[in-house]
């Protein structure tokens, strides 16, 4: 025997959520959204260009390394892979500079880095990424002495 309250209860529950219940969900989601993502973007861009510094620093103290053992920076020509391996044949060259690398990676924007020796402003060298393509965003060199 069934309980006549008890199928009157049963029949009165909602069995799913209200038009205007997915809309207000919808809308917060769509204004936290708006909120975090640029923020979002933001913090990946700062975390790129920190990288591309990171790595130009690293790629500044190789050459250093190698100007040390061999007199010289590497020209143009050679460019980073010579802090890698003994491109020129240099007698003195102790490498490679750069350890736990065997290629030169790309900047964060998967562009190369650029090296000339000597720079463009009577440096010993420069080094430099063009970043997001607006422009050198990041660049180490040298003086000459």
């Amino acid at each position: 025997m069934i309980n006549a309250n008890h199928s009157s209860r049963i029949r009165k529950q909602p069995h799913g959520f209200t038009l205007i219940e997915i809309l207000v969900v919808v809308v917060i989601l769509a204004v936290l959204a708006a909120v975090v993502v640029p923020n979002v973007i933001k913090k990946i861009g700062e975390g790129r260009r920190s990288a591309a510094i990171s790595d130009i620093t690293n790629f500044s103290t190789a050459i250093q390394l190698f100007q040390a053992d061999t007199g010289h920076v590497p020209p143009t020509e050679q460019g980073l892979p010579s802090i890698l391996s003994n491109i020129g044949n240099e007698k003195s060259w102790k490498g490679p500079y750069l350890h736990n690398q065997t290629i030169i990676p790309n900047d964060p924007w998967d562009h190369p880095y650029k090296y000339t020796a000597p720079g463009p402003d009577g440096q010993e060298y420069l080094i430099a990424s063009d970043g997001d393509g607006t422009g050198p965003i990041t660049s180490a060199n040298i003086k000459n002495r």
